[in-house]
């Protein structure tokens, strides 16, 4: 199954990257007061994307050996997954106030990035770590 791991990685970065863009798109259309963003074909969409995403993770997930993950930077971008869901369910939905959207919206973004940053680095803080390294 090793063999197929650069292509499931390079499905589940374009996923990453299609999840996110699409998110993005529906959440600053809703903040220009675009109904359609929250049209059913673009929801179900976006359901499609993340399903194809969160399988392409768990078969990198079953793929990898164990030690890859020992420093804990998965657990952190999961536990940051499920704040990105409920921030950008807020932000596209159940928020009760525009102002409130708003802010959960650009929360949502920043999980979103960090997260990124976590995957690309391997470290749990992501890209703090070079900062960190850099006052120190």
């Amino acid at each position: 199954m090793t063999e197929f791991y650069p292509d499931i990685k390079l499905f589940h970065i374009a996923t990453v990257v299609a999840s996110g863009s699409l998110f993005a798109l529906r959440g600053f259309a809703l903040q220009l007061g675009g109904q359609w963003a929250m049209a059913a074909p673009l929801r179900y969409l976006s359901y499609g994307i993340d399903t194809l995403l969160l399988t392409a993770a768990i078969l990198l997930l079953t793929i990898l050996p164990a030690a890859v993950y020992a420093n804990g930077w998965l657990a952190v971008k999961l536990v940051l997954l499920l704040v990105y869901i409920v921030l950008g369910s807020y932000a596209l939905k159940r928020g009760r106030t525009a102002s409130i959207r708003r802010i959960c919206f650009v929360a949502a973004l920043l999980v979103y990035a960090s997260m990124f940053a976590i995957a690309r680095t391997h470290h749990p803080l992501g890209l703090i770590m070079y900062f960190r390294e850099w006052l120190t």
